[in-house]
């Protein structure tokens, strides 16, 4: 199971609705029966615009990554979805990364939803998601953002234990704040107290997948029809800007746009989210 316990799920779903509450947005909740189980999805904007896919990263939920992007509910119907086995209402079911199940589960979603010429934007393990969709069917999807995905390159696996993943495994094990900080401080650009306190329940009440992540290959790559942007981030160091977009160009034959947002780190700041939300919305006119 995704939650160690009752309690522990209790809580991160407080959290969940106190962050949706707080958004002050006008929304509707639908809860899609999936094969791969039960699919939480937040629904902002006019039903008539275009539809946006939202798709968080690790550790993340709808109400967060709905949070960096205000807007687009101005020009796009944005359909946020909780990912499976993550912190949020969406089932417990961790699906297998290498395997083109994740990318199944997507596209059943987009179906369920009666939507095609859908617009993907995915954060992270999101961007993960979102290329796992195109390379198990690509037809539903008219423009794919990838912003600091999964599955392209990995960074360097000696940086990444000494400043993420050990401490990580230090604050599973102790719960001391410092621990989580210096995690936090690793991957986020900018952090809030309410940013903190949700990861540091997620990591205290959730069984995290740690196994290595995937990156695509060549071959897959090459049969992408999909428009693509990405957008890097040059100080992440679980995935490398400038090495991702090295590759990307290398591999993917139907880039549309690269950014490299400079200084930023895997999570971008609020300025580079809004610079990000302006692509996004710019591509819609």
């Amino acid at each position: 199971m995704f939650f160690k316990s009752k309690e522990g799920k209790d809580k991160i779903i407080t959290l969940y609705n106190q962050k949706l509450n707080e958004l002050n947005i006008n929304f509707s909740e639908k809860t899609l029966e999936t094969k791969f189980g039960v699919t939480n999805v937040i629904i902002t904007g006019n039903v008539k615009n275009p539809p946006l896919l939202l798709i968080h990263g690790t550790g993340g939920c709808a109400p967060l990554i709905l949070k960096s992007f205000p807007n687009l509910s101005l020009t796009y119907c944005v359909y946020t979805i909780d990912v499976l086995a993550q912190p949020n209402k969406s089932a417990e079911n961790r699906l297998d990364m290498k395997s083109l199940d994740y990318g199944e589960w997507l596209t059943e979603v987009i179906i369920l939803l009666g939507l095609k010429a859908v617009t993907l934007v995915g954060f992270s393990f999101g961007g993960f998601i979102s290329l796992k969709t195109l390379e198990f069917n690509q037809r539903l999807i008219k423009h794919v953002f990838l912003i600091a995905p999964v599955y392209i390159v990995n960074g360097n696996p000696i940086k990444n234990l000494i400043n993420v993943f050990i401490p990580l495994k230090r604050f599973i094990k102790n719960g001391k704040e410092k621990c989580i900080k210096k995690v936090m401080h690793s991957l986020f650009s900018e952090y809030d107290d309410f940013g903190l306190t949700f990861m540091a329940m997620t990591f205290q009440n959730c069984n995290m997948d740690f196994s290595p992540l995937p990156t695509i290959s060549k071959q897959s790559a090459k049969h992408i029809t999909t428009p693509l942007t990405i957008i890097a981030a040059e100080k992440d160091i679980m995935f490398p800007g400038e090495k991702m977009l090295k590759r990307a160009k290398r591999i993917f034959p139907s880039i549309e746009e690269v950014v490299l947002l400079k200084v930023s780190k895997h999570v971008p700041n609020s300025k580079n989210f809004k610079k990000i939300e302006d692509l996004i919305i710019a591509k819609n006119k």
